[in-house]
């Protein structure tokens, strides 16, 4: 199914019961979903879409940006300039709390100070930032990405060769790779074993 497609046509016919939606919100790779990884041409699709309907485009790059799939966004590869951005997790260096949106100016509507909280601004968490941050003043990280993403669906494809009757399929980006068994409660199996084995 083109799902890009079928989305323009719900879109343009009034009658389709489709109210347009102010914004399409879509993580490149979903990765809790089942490692399901969006394609650059049907992110260009979505972002085509996305200014023939004047619907902002915001990319949920939570769990996908910051590296994980080679570039610090992990929708740069395909072109795309996304209305707002979501950043965490990784952002701080791993584990404390720290999240932003990147927007356009444009649509930058509030004034200084005008969104405000009681408890913001984590300090450790603003330097652990930093020097996250500071990995990417060159491309050495991305270039290191990519080169272990090879190694790492290298072995998985070798597993899917080795044991074609569990392993189903092997998808990812990056450093961002799963594994579909063709069994219900393998993958538990592997977890259990893997916690096991330290």
């Amino acid at each position: 199914t083109d799902t890009i497609e079928y989305m323009d046509r719900l879109l343009e016919h009034s009658g389709s019961g489709v109210d347009l939606p102010a914004a399409a919100i879509v993580e490149t790779v979903q990765a809790e979903g089942g490692v399901y990884v969006a394609s650059f041409e049907w992110l260009r699709r979505l972002q085509d879409i996305c200014r023939k309907y004047d619907m902002l485009l915001i990319i949920d790059d939570i769990q996908a940006g910051c590296g994980r799939t080679g570039p610090f966004f992990s929708f740069e590869e395909a072109g795309i300039q996304p209305d707002i951005i979501t950043l965490s997790k990784s952002l701080s260096g791993y584990g404390l709390p720290l999240a932003v949106s990147l927007i356009r100016p444009e649509l930058d509507v509030w004034e200084p100070g005008e969104h405000n909280a009681t408890f913001r601004g984590h300090n450790l968490a603003f330097v652990t930032a930093t020097e996250a941050l500071s990995f990417w003043e060159n491309d050495s990280l991305t270039r290191e990405v990519a080169q272990k993403e090879t190694l790492v669906t290298d072995f998985l494809n070798s597993l899917k060769s080795n044991f074609p009757e569990e392993i189903q399929e092997v998808r990812g980006r990056g450093l961002l790779q799963g594994i579909v068994f063709a069994k219900e409660g393998i993958a538990k199996q592997v977890t259990r074993a893997a916690f096991d084995h330290g």
